[in-house]
């Protein structure tokens, strides 16, 4: 019978005239229009409202606007999530790492516009975040989406959505290189000719929607005015390590502010984060959204006050002083990120890192030019800061460098810029093993990574494989009750279990096979004196990783999971390798 529906009619027209390898081609030039027009949408949207709210104010005469615009653009975003939206879609990056490593690729098709709207709320009234995770998300449901119109397989449905992750960044900062090497490096797709043609295929698509509709103005317009200088390069490489230690508490900082929020209840969270984050923007009116503006200054040789006027005045000429502003700002920003994230507001830190990485390398070269009177440029050095700061946060030198590179024209810099991210994602690397995307999914064991063997262990879950077709008996019953279940069984491992589900042991057939057929022991002899308690048993919420070390440990071919004492099934050792290696040749390339 021919499917009625008009995707089943699609997937089938499309088996029929379509190859798969010139299918995928197809959909990911769909993807990156798609991924381009969302993030010339979101461009536009975060301008026009920003726009709208500040044109014409000066912070010296409106402070009091911009102090409670945030706390206004919070409180919107809570309740359009909260009592419209219904789901989470914070954290855009890791929820399409969590998507890809444990839902199967499946990300829900309201994020093609939800996380548009919550970032233009959050972000356009001041919130000091950035747009790219949430556009990230936005491109990654249109490939989920189509993946599953056309009910593509998970290694097809994980390169769709790279694509629009792909597509999504090369879109929002017309940067192609730079959105292939970031799914590559973030993502962990694999790097061969299966999905690079697809990816930059997207990135050029989204590239040019972008540059159609919006024209050729990057985010930064840098015209290399001090060439790079040789002897300069020990300061390179300690910018490297200033930025990579600034990483780590980029990383830490976030997250343990969030953390500390998060135990704070809705009633008070946003009230508190709101007070915080005003605070913050009164003293530094430059946390005052994404920051780009101020940021753009600094690196093009213009940056003038990065405090507030009305509180610092003219204390910014003192060099001391003023260089401890600067490392207060650098501190604050990442403060002011992950409370804006904390109180439930939406956006990302792509634009918090090259905030922090340009606002660095502008102070690390002010510091250095002080202590031994010399002349590093303060533009160059912003400018690789902002790669050492991305590198080290997002543990992806490559897509730092050519992202700086790309969106800056800066390619007269491109040694000190690998320089830098080089060594301050090795600093980084010391003390975080993960970026700030993947640390809490690879504390959950839920990570992909690009070993093979770990990515299909994260992929396969227990509570799939878990087998109950297990003859049960009750620990009271006598061998003669439990011959007549032997008799009907059709397996050598019975669990001992109550009316009420607890797990007391199991029986091995083997070791009854002896008294069994002694009919004089069928009354006297009873369940709970032959069993025995196994040494390792499974809970279902476990790893597989953990599964396979106690298959390996236990040298058991079944092993029982359990669940708060209460017996769900068993676990066999050939279920389990059977599936891994389904799972392998499913995971792998063609």
């Amino acid at each position: 019978m021919k499917p009625k529906s008009i995707t089943g009619k699609l997937f089938v027209w499309r088996l029929r005239n379509i190859r798969q390898r010139e299918f995928v081609l197809l959909l990911s030039i769909i993807i990156g229009i798609g991924s381009g027009l969302a993030a010339v949408v979101l461009k536009n949207t975060l301008y026009y409202t920003n726009y709208l709210l500040t044109n014409g104010f000066k912070f010296e005469h409106s402070y009091y606007l911009y102090l409670a615009y945030p706390l206004i653009g919070i409180t919107l975003t809570v309740l359009f999530i909260r009592y419209l939206l219904k789901d989470n879609i914070s954290h855009g990056v890791s929820k399409v790492l969590y998507a890809m490593s444990r839902n199967n690729g499946y990300i829900r098709p309201h994020n093609t516009w939800s996380s548009l709207v919550a970032c233009t709320l959050t972000l356009g009234f001041g919130g000091s975040v950035g747009p790219e995770a949430p556009i990230v998300l936005t491109g990654s449901s249109i490939g989920s989406s189509l993946a599953r119109v056309f009910r593509l397989d998970y290694k097809t449905t994980t390169l769709l959505i790279g694509c629009g992750a792909a597509g999504a960044i090369a879109g929002i900062f017309e940067a192609p290189i730079a959105g292939a090497i970031f799914v590559i490096e973030i993502l962990m797709l694999d790097l061969t000719l299966t999905t690079l043609i697809p990816l930059l295929i997207t990135t050029v698509t989204a590239s040019l929607v972008s540059y159609l509709l919006m024209g050729n103005e990057v985010l930064f317009n840098f015209t290399l005015s001090n060439p790079f200088v040789l002897k300069h390069i020990p300061f390179y490489l300690l910018l490297g390590a200033f930025t990579g230690l600034v990483s780590v508490f980029f990383i830490r900082g976030s997250l343990w502010a969030e953390e500390l929020l998060g135990r704070i209840s809705l009633k008070w969270r946003i009230p508190v984060a709101g007070i915080i984050l005003s605070g913050l923007i009164f003293i530094y009116p430059s946390l005052f959204g994404e920051g780009y503006t101020i940021l753009k200054e600094v690196i093009n040789g213009n940056g003038s006050i990065i405090g507030n006027p009305l509180f610092f005045g003219t204390l910014k000429e003192i060099p001391w002083l003023f260089l401890s502003i600067v490392f207060l700002l650098i501190l604050s920003k990442v403060i002011a990120m992950a409370v804006t994230q904390g109180a439930g507001g939406i956006g990302g830190t792509f634009a918090p890192s090259l905030f922090v990485g340009g606002i660095s390398g502008f102070f690390f070269a002010n510091l250095i030019n002080q202590l031994f009177g010399i002349n590093l440029s303060l533009s160059n050095f912003a400018l690789v800061g902002m790669a050492g700061v991305m590198a080290g946060v997002m543990h992806a030198p490559l897509t730092a460098i050519f992202l700086i590179a790309e969106i800056t024209g800066g390619y007269g810099l491109l040694t000190p810029l690998m320089i830098v991210a080089t060594s301050a994602y090795l600093t980084s690397h010391i003390f975080e093993k993960h970026s700030i995307y993947a640390r809490q999914l690879a504390l959950r064991k839920e990570l992909i990574t690009h070993d093979k063997d770990k990515a299909v262990l994260t992929l396969m879950t227990i509570r799939q494989l878990i087998e109950t077709n297990y003859a049960r008996v009750d620990p009271s019953a006598t061998l003669g009750e439990m011959v007549k279940v032997v008799a009907k069984a059709s397996r050598n491992v019975f669990p001992v279990v109550d009316a009420e589900g607890k797990f007391y042991g199991i029986v091995l057939l083997d070791n009854i096979r002896e008294i069994m057929f002694d009919q004089s022991l069928y009354d006297v002899t009873y369940v709970k004196d032959l069993l025995f308690m196994p040494d390792y048993s499974i809970d279902p919420d476990d790893t597989m990783d953990m599964v396979i070390q106690q298959f390996q440990s236990s040298d058991r071919y079944n092993l029982p999971v359990i669940k708060d004492g209460k017996y769900v099934g068993f676990l066999s050792k050939g279920t389990v390798f059977s599936q891994y290696r389904a799972m392998l040749k499913r995971f792998s390339d063609d």
